[in-house]
């Protein structure tokens, strides 16, 4: 509320969007640069992933589940039969996989829910001027979790097709010739056209989580900027009317922001099972 107080509207979306971080960031990937929220924050949501887990599995019974119990084995039956409609080679990983990528990144994306100016006044009252609480709004967040995927994809690869397998995939398709020469010809071509594709993996699954969840973000910033303006003018009937304007557009995004923030943990899921069922194929 002081920046929005000091500075305006510009100053308190520009206070909400920086990190607490060891140093400022040099562009918008800078991986010397340690944001100690995202890390905070991404440690703390997969203990609560793992012991939610962790404590149903140990608590689970044959007969009647409760709730708990129920809507966990409702999440692993879902992922699981994502998982069996795509991925049909052999692996004990991609099942565990999908379903903690399906878990944490939807509580990372939940986050966005809470009020933005709740856990920063948190944070200022013990002396921390920024706090950024959703994981997925920081782009090294998201693009170091593609990398993983991406180097999963690269081990599957050359697991299952060999390194001259992996290396003819990416020069021997999508142009094919029965002439040897035309087709040494065409290697170049191929290995651009693939490479291109292939790189794209990564690249387009950090993006797509980060650029839906920011733009989420924003529009919060935006109401509470709204709303901050709202209460400033409690004096007047406009200033109560628009208060109670903000938090009813404030409720009604807060329920489809719901679905986007679903939404987007499935997909990554999904991608990711696809890119590794397409990595352990042959054709």
């Amino acid at each position: 509320m002081s920046a929005a107080e000091s500075g305006g509207a510009t100053a308190y979306i520009l206070h909400h969007q920086r990190n607490l971080a060891n140093e400022p960031a040099r562009g918008i990937v800078d991986f010397s640069v340690i944001n100690y929220d995202t890390v905070f924050f991404s440690v703390l949501l997969a203990l609560v992933f793992f012991g939610l887990f962790w404590m149903v599995a140990r608590r689970a019974t044959a007969g009647v589940p409760g709730k708990v119990q129920n809507f966990i084995e409702i999440i692993v039956s879902f992922v699981d039969d994502q998982v069996r409609d795509t991925f049909h080679g052999a692996s004990r990983l991609v099942a565990p996989l999908a379903l903690t990528i399906f878990c944490w990144i939807f509580l990372f994306n939940f986050m966005d829910l809470i009020p933005v100016d709740l856990l920063p006044l948190v944070a200022r009252g013990v002396g921390l001027e920024h706090l950024k609480v959703v994981p997925s709004t920081d782009l090294n967040a998201t693009f170091a979790m593609s990398l993983t995927v991406f180097v999963l994809i690269i081990f599957y690869s050359l697991k299952m097709k060999g390194v001259a397998g992996f290396i003819g995939e990416l020069t021997l398709n999508p142009f094919r010739a029965k002439n040897v020469v035309v087709q040494a010809l065409l290697v170049p071509i191929n290995f651009i056209l693939e490479s291109v594709t292939f790189l794209a993996r990564p690249i387009s699954l950090s993006l797509r989580l980060y650029g839906n969840l920011y733009a989420g973000e924003m529009v919060f910033l935006l109401l509470a900027v709204l709303t901050l303006q709202g209460i400033s003018a409690l004096a007047h009937f406009s200033g109560w009317f628009f208060l109670v304007l903000q938090f009813a557009l404030a409720l009604v995004w807060a329920v489809f922001h719901l679905l986007i923030i679903t939404i987007q943990a499935f997909i990554f899921m999904v991608l990711t099972i696809v890119y590794l069922a397409m990595a352990t194929e042959h054709h």
